[in-house]
């Protein structure tokens, strides 16, 4: 396990913002993020002015996302002097001499992060109210910045790039490609809309890089994914059915598109075309869908060994899914869960497999969680949903396999890579209603497994 940050190095970076004899108190690392580490600490002046502040660095040994954190500290710094609410950044170190690894620290914003607490809780409600105002109005202004305020930003074409390292992860993985996703890739490549400007892009624009309190949003973070690109890739990122946790409303899960394009076109934005912005939504679910895969390649590679990025790899289903009724504008075929298959004593006996997941399942979700806090709570709430998964896999596996394979045969292919092929190829286009109902029913059964709430009605 990676050390954390030395405090020593933390005074050192922080003297020449704060002044010398500055102490850290409370060094401990936040639950989440997936790609960097957060740990939050106080910094106490010589006269005894307390600071309360963030360390956002990338987890040791790990290589650093393009551009790297000085990159994302300019950007920062921009958004800043243009009055957006973002955190100051007192102190950055692309070296890793100060912090373990590359990092900056910023001032630490009161308010709720988790995307759940801010769309459930009463105490959130007048913020929601006022929130898709205010991202239409941020993104307007950021993206009014002029792009020479943030050095080092690169231009390139999303579409090809996200082709790029998805054929990278196939290959990473070793894995099936997905129709689906190529199905995606082909409608998104034949109706490529027309970009008229090129502006700063945040990347990540959504619930879970915000912090939100009872006034609404109060600070944007996590700007590692900043770019020069088509400003309505940032609006169509915030509109992803990901991105709104379950809940209805179309941006985000608190807003409506009318109130998003009317706050960022009274603010500057620029006139949005519609059909443009669905097409930066359909981009956004298959984009989503690929960094899943990322995510379980930086797991299974041993680049960050961690349970939440393996569970993050089965979501990929979710997003093939989603991709299946934006392209197709169908309702759903209602798969459904298959029923329990009956356990049977066979050799070993009861407990059965079945059983004994489901005593660990409620050891983490009863003892372990309540015993813990932190990320260590968070990520055994994840490894009780891994059990479950892995359970649902050992009741309906062998039955959906089947099924799985006598619709390959009924498409004339062996496999799924096979298909994949096809579909690239355009050599299914007459059967597209026999192909949309296949991968309907076979990502019903992905999903049968890996999160089945999201075929309930």
């Amino acid at each position: 396990m990676a050390k954390g940050p030395s405090p020593q190095g933390l005074e050192d970076a922080l003297a020449p913002a704060l002044g010398a004899g500055v102490g850290v108190e409370g060094l401990r690392r936040l639950s989440g993020g997936a790609s960097r580490e957060t740990w939050q600490f106080d910094a106490v002046t010589a006269d005894g002015i307390r600071h309360e502040l963030v360390l956002r660095r990338d987890p040791p040994g790990r290589p650093s996302a393009p551009g790297g954190m000085a990159l994302e500290a300019r950007a920062l710094r921009a958004a800043h002097c243009a009055g957006l609410p973002v955190p100051v950044v007192l102190v950055d170190d692309a070296s890793g001499a100060s912090f373990g690894s590359a990092g900056m620290v910023m001032e630490r914003i009161a308010g709720e992060s988790i995307a759940r607490r801010i769309l459930r809780d009463d105490e959130y409600a007048l913020g929601r109210a006022v929130m898709t105002g205010q991202c239409g109005e941020f993104l307007a202004r950021l993206h009014s910045i002029p792009p020479r305020e943030v050095p080092g930003l690169h231009e390139e074409d999303a579409l090809t790039a996200l082709r790029l390292w998805y054929d990278q992860m196939v290959a990473a993985l070793d894995d099936t490609p997905s129709a689906t996703f190529e199905l995606a890739f082909r409608w998104l490549d034949t109706r490529r809309p027309v970009r008229d400007r090129v502006t700063v892009v945040h990347g990540d624009f959504r619930l879970g890089n915000f912090i939100v309190g009872t006034d609404g949003l109060r600070a944007v973070l996590d700007w590692e994914l900043v770019h020069l690109g088509d400003p309505l890739e940032d609006l169509g990122w915030l509109c992803t059915k990901a991105w709104r946790f379950g809940a209805e409303p179309a941006v985000g899960g608190f807003g409506t598109i009318d109130e998003l394009v009317r706050a960022y076109e009274a603010t500057g934005g620029g006139p949005v075309d519609r059909a443009a912005l669905h097409w930066w939504l359909v981009f956004g679910t298959l984009r989503w869908g690929v960094i899943c895969m990322g995510q379980a390649v930086a797991h299974l590679l041993g680049a960050v060994r961690s349970v939440e990025l393996a569970a993050i790899g089965r979501r990929v289903c979710e997003q093939e899914w989603d991709l299946l009724h934006e392209l197709s504008e169908i309702e759903a075929f209602g798969a459904h869960i298959a029923r329990q298959t009956p356990q049977f004593r066979g050799l070993h006996g009861r407990p059965t497999a079945v059983e004994l997941l489901g005593a660990v399942r409620e050891f983490l979700e009863g003892d372990v969680a309540e015993a813990t806090e932190g990320r260590v709570r968070f990520h055994a709430r994840v490894a009780a949903n891994v059990v479950g998964m892995v359970t649902r896999e050992i009741e309906l596996g062998a039955e959906q396999t089947a099924s799985y394979a006598e619709g390959l045969a009924g498409l004339g292919v062996s496999s799924e890579a096979e298909l994949a092929a096809k579909v690239a190829r355009a050599e299914l286009d007459d059967r597209q209603d026999e192909l949309i109902g296949f991968l309907l029913r076979t990502v019903g059964d992905k999903l049968a497994v890996a999160n089945p709430k999201l075929l309930r009605p």
